[in-house]
């Protein structure tokens, strides 16, 4: 088992930066690849930016790509979103996921464990 924690959300105003994390506890982490999904009310949860199990490779969404970056440290069992540029479309709850594998999958059934998501909010 994998229990996974998040914080650092908040409400930001357009332009500004977040860095949420998620830390991670049970089983050895680096065994694990990552990634951060968010949902908006009324929508779908989506995929946002996913990091290897090596730290080594990182994936983005079309949307945060160029202004979000997602890193881990591995001996910390942290892994990170660092948001900056934020925009009224990215409020949403921001969740982080783990699978035992080494590449993100996109597709969120592909995780097994999630933490109990962090809120967003970005004010125009």
């Amino acid at each position: 088992q994998v229990q996974l924690v998040e914080s650092g959300g908040g409400l930001v105003q357009a332009g500004e930066s977040l860095r949420p994390s998620c830390t991670a506890s049970g089983r050895p982490f680096n065994d694990y690849a990552l990634a951060w999904f968010r949902q908006a009310p009324g929508e779908e949860r989506e995929a946002v930016a996913g990091i290897s199990r090596n730290g080594e490779t990182s994936r983005y969404s079309y949307s945060v790509q160029g202004r979000f970056t997602i890193s881990r440290d591995n001996a910390r069992n942290t892994v990170w979103l660092q948001m900056n540029s934020l925009k009224p479309e990215d409020t949403a709850v921001y969740y982080c996921a783990a699978v035992r594998t080494i590449m993100p999958p996109i597709i969120q059934d592909n995780y097994d464990y999630w933490g109990q998501g962090t809120q967003v909010t970005v004010s125009p």
